[in-house]
């Protein structure tokens, strides 16, 4: 038998004091079973259900954006390019293609004019990201929430 996977991602979530912040995290807890019998057992993970919107956005090279929180309680997977998060505590982490990155900083407030986190590519080619935004999730989040 296999052993369990772990799967890294980033995950910005933001304080009881409103001031986002990065946690680097692993999803371990998974299930080895069947996706839909007769299908051979795969190792099964966290799960949404609820409606979701998906798209796919590209960050022109030397995009940064502004200082905003995301829309919706979102999953990030870049396709191609490179891409940095900077949270209000002034964490930077870069992401490349297939790290995962959770963005759960919204009900952040205003400090020193920032407020949520601000994004840009990094490197001389545009960013490919796919972003799943989840329609019915809580707005709070907690550091490392998905196990």
């Amino acid at each position: 038998m296999s052993t369990v996977p772990a799967v890294p991602y980033w995950h910005l979530w933001t304080d009881a004091d409103g001031i986002s912040h990065q946690s680097r995290c692993a999803m371990t807890e998974f299930d080895l079973e069947s996706i839909k019998p007769p299908a051979e057992p795969q190792w099964q993970g966290w799960r949404a259900s609820g409606r979701m919107t998906v798209l796919l956005t590209v960050l022109p090279v030397g995009w940064i954006g502004t200082w905003h929180e995301n829309p919706k309680p979102q999953w990030i997977v870049p396709l191609s390019g490179r891409w940095f998060v900077e949270s209000m505590d002034g964490a930077r982490v870069e992401m490349g293609p297939g790290e995962l990155s959770f963005g759960g900083d919204q009900n952040c407030r205003q400090t020193d004019g920032k407020r949520g986190h601000r994004s840009g590519t990094v490197g001389d080619e545009p960013a490919a990201l796919i972003v799943i935004q989840l329609e019915d999730a809580p707005t709070q989040s907690l550091a490392c929430e998905f196990r």
